[in-house]
């Protein structure tokens, strides 16, 4: 009778600790901020742009590349969300609200990014010229190399680790500036036309180096955007140009966030997805030839 109710208690046990794992949920909030630099350089560079329109530009690229990000997750499963702000009276309106949407979602936003980790997969949706999308795809597969590099990030013990993983065309924040100056004078052979396309004077790399800090503290295999696989939720991640940090993490809240698929758009793989956005800024940057280049909605 005694060893059956120690396995009773033992399975009661087991079956408690099994349940609480399943209804672990926490909720991390994110700062991304990508550098503008490059940008900026060549803003500077341009004579034909006078200072009032350059300042306009400066706060709109101030939007679009500082942004903050809600990730809600459990232990298999998580969605990560641009955080919802509203705009203030007068900026809402105009004619280039699609033009904003297009930014949004090729500066890492614009959409519901969903990852189960168990079963390896990602879904996000996204609208792009007026479409709406919904890429499914499985999740990227990072080769780690764990360093030994450790700091404390909001209190808790972090690690290093990095990946090198190649970049996707349709996440502008992968734009790095072509190295000529953007300042001198480049004289060009007689007949040849002068480049007036914003966008000539940057270039995708190939691939791109990874720096992430995660802490087994919150043993969890999560972390911003399609960041996944160390032993610790991902708190830090730097690919040389864009900066995700944590600012707050709240776990096993009263509240308790639904964490599910969207089942919006229609279904696309990644490969499809960024051939879709790089033939349509294809097309922008001919139309805009002569014109100084894509222009900023208004």
């Amino acid at each position: 009778m005694l060893r059956k109710i120690i396995l009773s208690v033992a399975f009661s046990a087991v079956s408690f600790l099994q349940m609480k794992a399943q209804e672990f949920q926490g909720m991390a909030v994110y700062e991304s901020k990508t550098s503008n630099s490059d940008f900026k350089t060549r803003m500077q560079g341009n004579k034909d742009m006078t200072p009032d329109l350059q300042k306009m530009i400066e706060e709109r690229m101030k939007k679009m590349f500082e942004k903050t990000f809600i990730l809600n997750f459990n232990k298999s499963s998580s969605i990560y969300k641009e955080e919802e702000k509203l705009e203030a009276p007068g900026q809402g309106g105009g004619g280039g609200g699609g033009m904003r949407n297009i930014w949004s979602s090729m500066m890492g936003g614009g959409g519901t990014n969903y990852k189960n980790v168990k079963q390896k997969t990602y879904s996000v949706d996204k609208e792009f010229m007026g479409k709406e999308f919904l890429i499914k795809d499985s999740l990227p597969n990072y080769a780690w190399k764990m360093e030994s590099e450790t700091k404390l990030i909001g209190g808790y013990n972090c690690f290093k680790a990095t990946a090198v993983r190649p970049v996707s065309q349709s996440d502008f924040r992968n734009f790095r500036s072509k190295k000529e100056d953007a300042k001198s004078e480049v004289v060009k052979p007689e007949g040849q036309a002068k480049k007036t396309n914003f966008m000539d004077d940057f270039e995708l790399p190939k691939e791109i180096t990874i720096t992430a800090w995660y802490s087994p503290e919150i043993p969890i295999n999560q972390g911003p955007e399609n960041y996944w696989g160390l032993p610790g939720l991902i708190l830090e991640v730097n690919d040389g140009k864009t900066i995700i940090l944590c600012s707050k993490i709240i776990l096993n809240s009263k509240e308790k966030t639904e964490i599910k698929e969207s089942t919006n758009g229609k279904v696309i793989s990644q490969k499809e997805y960024d051939e879709t956005v790089v033939k349509k800024m294809e097309e922008f940057r001919q139309m805009n030839q002569g014109n100084g280049g894509m222009r900023m909605g208004r």
